[in-house]
């Protein structure tokens, strides 16, 4: 009995949303997820060839899968899991595509771009199971957990947004303890942000969650295999600056969401409550 309701305790815990149970949830998971890092570390394979797939299964992969799982477990403890993969429960608007359109068409340009002649067929597919892996965990935490966090607060949905994106974009200043330049990670910070409006509006237009992780899955392999091995030609230069159009579209974005999930309704209701989404 005692167990039942500390469970039921954890789970009104939850259901009550907002964003700083959001930035809890969040913090917890990043440090998790670099606790089960700094783990593998002692047993870690000697490999001094960063472009191995050894090193990207070990060093890429694993912790992140690591990572998928928490995220996982904490979906059951709250029984979240069917809720976050389901129907949205509200309509994106057309020109939400638009973030789909040009995050997509850069990521088919970079690896259309790359000089696979160069590069080993292993080390080609652990980028891109390092890719499937990153996506699940990055957009089940923030467009999953998060967003519905902060519509479970009866936030309007330009807050969803914000702070998902904010949160998405926080969790990559840990690259300063790894060496990166000042300048460099506030560039990074500046493009993940706006790469989380992006992958709002993939959820909102999709009306899934699977469709965001699965775009999201496509963006790192394609940036750190073409950055380091394209083709000398005027399209690779081309998708060498896709980052700058995902930074316009995801920050002019803002400007134009609108609507707000109902918390005390259901999800019909909510679709129906305001037609200018």
């Amino acid at each position: 009995m005692t167990g039942s309701g500390e469970t039921n305790m954890w789970k009104r815990f939850w259901e009550r949303g907002g964003w700083w149970r959001a930035l809890i949830l969040v913090v917890g998971y990043f440090v998790l997820y670099q606790g089960a890092a700094l783990a593998l570390a002692p047993i870690a394979p000697s490999i001094d060839d960063t472009e191995s797939a050894g090193y990207v299964l070990f060093f890429v992969v694993l912790p992140i899968f690591i990572g998928g799982v928490i995220l996982i477990l904490f979906g059951l403890s709250v029984g979240w899991l069917r809720e976050l993969f389901g129907p949205q429960p509200i309509r994106g608007r057309g020109w939400m595509w638009i973030a789909v359109a040009v995050v997509l068409l850069f990521n088919v340009l970079r690896f259309a771009t790359i000089d696979y002649a160069a590069l080993d067929f292993g080390y080609v597919a652990a980028w891109l199971l390092a890719g499937l892996c990153i996506g699940f965990a990055e957009e089940v935490l923030t467009r999953g957990y998060v967003v519905n966090l902060m519509r479970k607060a009866g936030h309007p949905e330009i807050a969803v947004a914000l702070v998902s994106a904010a949160l998405f974009s926080a969790l990559h200043a840990s690259n300063l303890l790894l060496g990166q330049s000042l300048f460099a990670t506030l560039l990074q910070l500046l493009y993940t942000f706006a790469f989380g409006i992006c992958m709002y509006l993939t959820l909102r237009v999709t009306g899934n969650l699977i469709w965001p992780i699965l775009l999201h899955a496509s963006t790192d392999p394609s940036i750190f295999l073409q950055g380091p091995h394209h083709v000398d030609s005027p399209l690779a230069t081309i998708a060498g600056f896709g980052n700058i159009p995902v930074i316009l579209v995801g920050l002019l974005a803002i400007i134009f969401i609108r609507g707000r999930v109902d918390a005390t309704r259901g999800a019909a209701d909510a679709l129906s409550a305001d037609p200018v989404r």
